[in-house]
């Protein structure tokens, strides 16, 4: 299974010469591997679709909500200059569940803890659009996952399930973003898998998108059953892509295919 598997997705792949890598140790950004297209609109705020969820989440910082009426501004004021580089250092250890939590989860237990007010749903456009401005006020700054011994061994999860082998085609994340990155699947770019840009605008959604709804996306790609949305998994996942694209700039909202 695992040679087919490793057949299969090699059919689907243009013979191309791997991209030219960058100086220094190798790594770059998903933006490096897209067209000049997409990376002009992206770098051009009037043109970068995913600016109108920033601009919702802009209005939602400072919306009433709950039963005490209070507002992320209300808290942490300014998003600015409060919520400059908080995006670059998650998934973080949260102490009250003893575990680690992303983004879009801190952001859900802030309403649910201060205001009090339901989280809203996964992948929901308020959501999608609160976790892009905040994130966007980060943007240029290089991921700085923390340097916490609670997130060692969730990390060494996530760095194992980058690994692992699933699904009927039987592949890992590694065997496209490690093997084959510079290279294209069906016509797109195959990434390094650096999560630089998320919540992230695709073509192919004409939305914005989590990384989670990404990462799901990779495992219906080779026929795996993808775990439930906020699973433990998706976030020990993320914690070891942030750890190996540490230093790399954020871009919320970036532009993808």
């Amino acid at each position: 299974m695992r040679l087919l598997g490793l057949l299969l997705a090699a059919a689907l792949l243009p013979l191309l010469p791997q991209a030219a890598e960058p100086a220094g140790d190798g790594r770059r950004s998903g933006l490096a591997d897209m067209g000049a297209a997409t990376q002009a609109m992206q770098r051009d705020d009037s043109r970068n679709p995913g600016m109108l969820w920033v601009l919702q989440g802009e209005q939602a910082w400072s919306r009433p909500a709950g039963r005490t009426s209070g507002s992320c501004a209300g808290c942490h004021g300014d998003a600015r200059q409060s919520m400059r580089g908080v995006a670059a250092r998650y998934p973080a250890f949260d102490a009250a569940l003893g575990r680690a939590v992303d983004l879009r989860q801190r952001i859900a237990l802030c309403r649910q803890r201060l205001q009090p007010a339901a989280p809203e749903p996964a992948e929901s456009e308020a959501a999608l659009a609160l976790e892009a401005f905040v994130a966007h006020q980060s943007r240029g700054l290089p991921l700085a996952p923390p340097a916490d011994a609670r997130l060692e061994a969730p990390r060494e999860r996530g760095r194992a399930l980058f690994g692992q082998r699933m699904g009927q085609l039987d592949l890992g994340c590694s065997d496209c973003h490690d093997a084959l990155a510079g290279r294209r699947l069906g016509g797109s770019p195959i990434p390094q898998a650096h999560p630089t840009g998320y919540p992230i605008y695709r073509l192919e959604w004409q939305g914005l998108g989590s990384l989670q709804r990404r990462l799901r996306a990779c495992l219906a790609g080779v026929r795996a059953e993808p775990f439930d949305w906020g699973a433990t998994e998706w976030v020990e996942l993320e914690l070891y892509l942030a750890w190996r694209a540490r230093g790399l700039p954020l871009e919320t909202p970036a532009v993808r295919p």
